[in-house]
């Protein structure tokens, strides 16, 4: 019965969710969302009532239908209703068949993934099953290379200590492998189906939600309550990497799971174009009204004071009935609508077929275009929707992160700073550094990257030494990370979540400070001397809100915590007798910034005894709370991580693409303003910003990186005085209304003209602009304030940005950024 539609219960919205492993009964009690998803706009069913719809959303194709209809009433009409029928039935087909065939090919792509099939563990055995029928609680099987059937709780797999690899790109287009987890209690279950058709445990989580990031759940098992975070789950969209096979149980199946809950239906996309065709049929239908009223009007005064006298011989028709002639009011009513009919060609039903035909076209010459082909990789230019090419051309601003965008992701431990020490920099004999290392001869090891080069002799000179702090300072970078090992033709393999991980961990190794592995509880590393395992207390996970990790150990009886993380937070953990070996360290950072290099600083501190078990105790119960779970681990891990010292910091690089400085200069040109997010420094994005022509020495640059909310409002106000004060003193205009939106336009000003300004300038030529109320000409600015006719730039730190984008101020943060030709967020993640 509740199969029918509208006899259905309304489902109540879930706050949390419990479900019972391997019992199809009691998660089927529970009406959870079946596997099966469906990414299309249209059935057999909805096809044609909601494609009419959006179609006749089109005024032109409204405008014939009510053609149409008044040409079924015979007594106003003087055409056959065929003459509009035909074109009407052709633009609607024709656009329809289009949109059927995108659909057509949705439901071949959603049909393809529901029918891939997986295996299942069912009374004891494995049982293969599409991916359509599988259910929240089944127990399901992935193999190497296999895309992850739904979300699920990742229970064992092949790997040691129930690790496995997954890759994400479908999910955020990385192609790094990243590491998962099972719980050391359930990781046993290997591969033994007898023990895992028997597993009967309750889990509990959160509701169904679109954030990739964040899980929070318990495992009730054996009467044991065991904490579930992002590290146990498997997401759908991820494919399983370099691991034979993984047993999970499914928490979250078809439009329940994240990567669904993140893609929503596919929606109606009207460009530019459409909306201004519909503004013109709408203002050439006005046009049409106005020509048949006024043609009414003649026809009413021409009856009542003309006509009237003919009507003995030609007697007005009768059409309300046989005995009641109409009169000179009504017979002027009936013209309007046949007016209406006769001058229906004013309407060009046309413009809707020309413009599909010319984004067709279009759409062919983006496939075909030889300079958008990419020959390295044999790709050539792809029009995936026809709907959207105009909207190419229209484009006026880019976002777009940093690393992996314009940078190439592959990192390299470039310098470092230890206990106030520089390592990294060769200086010649008079003491000034050497800047091409390229002439001299790098240092050999013995083991090492391929793309590695270290010249200063001084850090192997201090390692050899046995210098503490250097052996302190590489001994955190190969134990404070979360990469994981694999053994490829008898050499150790890292994989890392993140290149920057990657980066410092096989520089470690290069200097002999060798992570060789791990266990859920423990870390071996190969020190100069000696191998040692380290007990692994406690991992402090980095996330974006932290920007910082921790990992707890003992080491020789002792309890250490290392921390590597952003230089702001790291500072402001710092004892306060690090002051001055922190005014050293901050002297490097800006030394690594300029230089364009990415920065992190690292810190430990030794733990009494006592002190760690009440922390320990206070963080087992914030880690199984299902109530702002995430929040009292962040605040229980903050507590511990104080009066940290300093060890130094490291310098990391990270290579421009190739054809980036190009690529942005040409968009630039065509007037198109780039927005960048970076988590740098400021000195690090403003020296990255000039490699790669982003920001240009002959921009007026403007830096906005205060910590309070007024002093974000005062700076924003001091830029914007000071924009308007170089406006006015370069193109000669005078700002009236000083609190009037700025904008380029007001006065004349193409911003796509600065470099043609510029060359009048050089030449000494006039170039007028108009700026509606003068013309001011070019030669009239001095040398150096024709240098602003590059524009303004803004870099602003992360901190500034959020209290830039309040209520308060976000309209004034956006006037500036729309004068700005290029704008650069700190600190900052995506």
């Amino acid at each position: 019965m509740n199969k029918i539609p509208f006899l259905r219960k309304k489902k109540v919205e879930e706050k949390s969710r419990k479900i019972r492993a391997n019992n199809q009964d009691a998660n089927a009690a529970k009406e959870f969302a079946g596997n099966q998803i469906s990414t299309s706009k249209y059935n057999l069913l909805t096809f044609l009532p909601k494609n009419l719809f959006e179609q006749f959303r089109r005024l032109a194709n409204a405008y014939f239908l009510f053609l149409l209809c008044l040409q079924l009433i015979p007594q106003i009409s003087s055409l056959a209703p065929v003459t509009t029928i035909l074109p009407l039935v052709f633009v609607l087909s024709l656009t329809a068949i289009k949109d059927a065939s995108d659909d057509i090919a949705r439901h071949r792509s959603d049909s393809q993934v529901n029918n891939r099939e997986t295996k299942t563990v069912v009374g004891g055995e494995l049982v293969t099953k599409k991916w359509k029928d599988i259910q929240v609680g089944d127990m399901v099987r992935l193999e190497n290379n296999e895309f992850v059937t739904a979300d699920i709780v990742l229970i064992s797999t092949s790997l040691d200590n129930g690790l496995c690899f997954i890759e994400t790109a479908e999910l955020d287009g990385e192609t790094n492998l990243k590491v998962r987890q099972a719980l050391e209690e359930t990781c046993g279950l290997v591969d033994h189906i007898d023990e895992l058709s028997r597993f009967d445990a309750e889990i509990e989580y959160e509701a169904p939600n679109n954030n990739l990031g964040r899980f929070e759940g318990n495992l009730m098992w054996k009467g044991k309550t065991l904490p579930l975070k992002n590290d146990h789950i498997l997401l759908r969209g991820t494919r399983l990497r370099n691991t034979p096979w993984a047993f999970g149980i499914v928490c979250y199946a078809g439009p329940d799971t994240k990567l669904m809950k993140n893609s929503g239906k596919a929606k109606f996309k009207r460009t530019k174009i459409d909306h201004l065709l519909n503004r013109i049929i709408l203002g050439i239908f006005l046009f049409l009204l106005i020509m048949c009223a006024i043609m009414t009007i003649c026809c009413g005064f021409w009856e009542s004071f003309v006509g009237f006298d003919f009507s003995i011989y030609l007697p007005w028709e009768t059409y309300v009935s046989d005995d009641q002639q109409i009169g000179a009011l009504e017979i002027s009513l009936l013209v309007f609508l046949s007016y209406i009919i006769i001058l229906n060609t004013v309407v060009p039903i046309s413009l809707y077929v020309s413009v599909e035909f010319i984004r067709l076209l279009q759409s062919k010459w983006i496939d075909w275009d030889m300079k958008m082909y990419y020959e390295p990789n044999n790709v050539p230019a792809q029009a995936r929707t026809t709907t959207l090419n105009e909207e190419l051309g229209q484009i006026e601003y880019i976002f777009s992160d940093k690393t992996g965008t314009l940078t190439q992701n592959i990192m390299t431990f470039n310098k470092c700073s230890v206990r106030g020490k520089l390592y990294g920099y060769v200086m010649d004999e008079a003491g000034n550094e050497i800047q091409d290392l390229e002439k001299l001869r790098s240092i050999e090891f013995e083991e090492k990257d391929d793309d590695f080069e270290w010249y200063d002799q001084k850090l192997m000179d201090a390692i050899k030494g046995n210098d503490p702090d250097v052996y302190e300072f590489f001994t955190l970078l190969s134990i404070c990370h979360t990469v994981m090992t694999e053994v490829k033709d008898g050499k150790i393999v890292y994989q890392a979540q993140s290149p920057d991980e990657n980066a410092l961990v096989s520089a470690s190794r290069t200097f002999g400070f060798a992570y060789l592995g791990r266990t859920q509880s423990s870390i071996t590393v190969r020190l100069p001397t000696k191998e040692e395992t380290y007990e692994i207390l406690h991992i402090l996970d980095f996330d974006n809100d932290r920007k910082r990790m921790s990992v707890i150990i003992k080491r020789a009886g002792k309890i250490m915590l290392y921390c590597k993380g952003a230089d702001s937070k790291i500072k402001e953990r710092l004892d306060p007798s690090e002051k001055n070996i922190m005014a050293e360290t901050d002297e490097h950072l800006n030394k690594f910034a300029t230089d364009g290099l990415r920065t992190l600083c690292l810190a430990y501190k030794e733990l009494n005894q006592s002190e760690y078990a009440r922390w320990a105790e206070k963080l087992a119960k914030a880690n199984t709370s299902m109530e702002k779970r995430e929040e009292k681990m962040n605040d229980t891990y903050e507590e511990i991580e104080q009066n940290l010292k300093l060890l130094g910091a490291t310098a990391i690089e990270d290579k421009l693409q190739d054809g980036v400085p190009q690529c942005i200069e040409r968009l630039a040109r065509a007037g198109i303003k780039i927005w960048v997010l970076t988590g740098d420094k400021v000195e690090t994005a403003y020296n990255i910003g000039l490699s790669c022509r982003l920001l240009t020495n002959d921009m007026e640059i403007q830096v906005i990186e205060e910590d309070t909310e007024d002093g974000v409002e005062k700076k924003l106000q001091e830029v914007r005085e000071e924009m308007i004060h170089k406006i006015e003193q370069l193109f000669g205009v005078e700002i009236e209304d000083r609190r009037k939106r700025l904008d380029w336009k007001d006065w004349g000003i193409d911003v796509m003209k600065f470099d043609q300004y510029r060359k009048d300038s050089a030449s000494g030529g006039k170039g007028q602009r108009q700026n509606g109320h003068a013309a001011v000409t070019t030669a009239d600015a001095s040398p150096q304030e024709r240098e602003l006719f590059e524009g303004f730039g803004l870099l602003v730190t992360g901190q500034a940005l959020a209290y830039a984008l309040n209520e308060k101020l976000k309209m004034k943060f956006l006037e500036l950024g729309t004068m700005c030709k290029a704008v650069v967020c700190c600190r900052v993640t995506p």
